[in-house]
């Protein structure tokens, strides 16, 4: 058995490694400020959206959101935070996949747009209803600054990747190129 031939044995493994470790995340410092901007979402549930509707008030549509006049762009907002910027978010810190913190990017990116929304449905509400308050302003800006945290992870795993499928393709070309030759033989190859 040649060198070589013992090399070839474990190419498999070694391809289906790097092909794991290519699907990965490595937030490194990022994870801290993710993990601690998730914990101020779940804060900003308990802190009021708007009059005496508190983030799980509107959550939930309960009778406390409804008397403040509470609309649909504040209801999708926190439930896009919920889903996005809260449990996307730790399921990619938690699985260090790539997909998924691409979707946490996605959804929070949503998310923002829509607070966007929230913000300014409440700051138009009909006379006699409350604009605003500090828990919607405080979950827009920091599902803001999640989504731009989230891209940051993904922009910089993308650079990675994209050489790893490079050298993978090079090496590919390579051995097609390769085990053509030895097809042909010695007296095609002169041609």
């Amino acid at each position: 058995m040649s060198r070589s031939n013992g090399f070839d044995d474990f190419r498999s493994d070694i391809d289906a490694a790097e092909k794991r470790v290519a699907g990965e995340i490595e937030p490194g410092a990022r994870a801290l400020v993710v993990a601690i901007l998730v914990f101020v979402l779940l804060v900003t549930f308990i802190l009021p959206h708007s009059g005496a509707a508190r983030g799980v008030d509107v959550l939930l549509g309960n009778e406390a959101a409804v008397d403040v006049g509470i609309r649909l762009p504040s209801r999708v907002f926190v439930w896009l935070t919920l889903v996005f910027g809260i449990g996307f978010s730790m399921l990619a810190l938690l699985t260090r996949r790539w997909v998924v913190a691409w979707v946490a990017l996605a959804g929070t990116w949503l998310a923002a747009a829509t607070g966007l929304l929230a913000v300014w449905t409440r700051q138009t509400a009909a006379a006699g209803q409350p604009g605003p308050s500090i828990g919607l302003v405080i979950a827009w800006i920091t599902v803001i600054v999640l989504a731009f945290h989230w891209a940051r992870v993904v922009w910089t795993r993308t650079a990675v990747q994209l050489a790893a499928e490079d050298a993978r393709r090079r090496e590919a070309a390579e051995r097609q190129s390769k085990g053509l030759l030895d097809d042909l033989g010695p007296d095609e190859q002169s041609d």
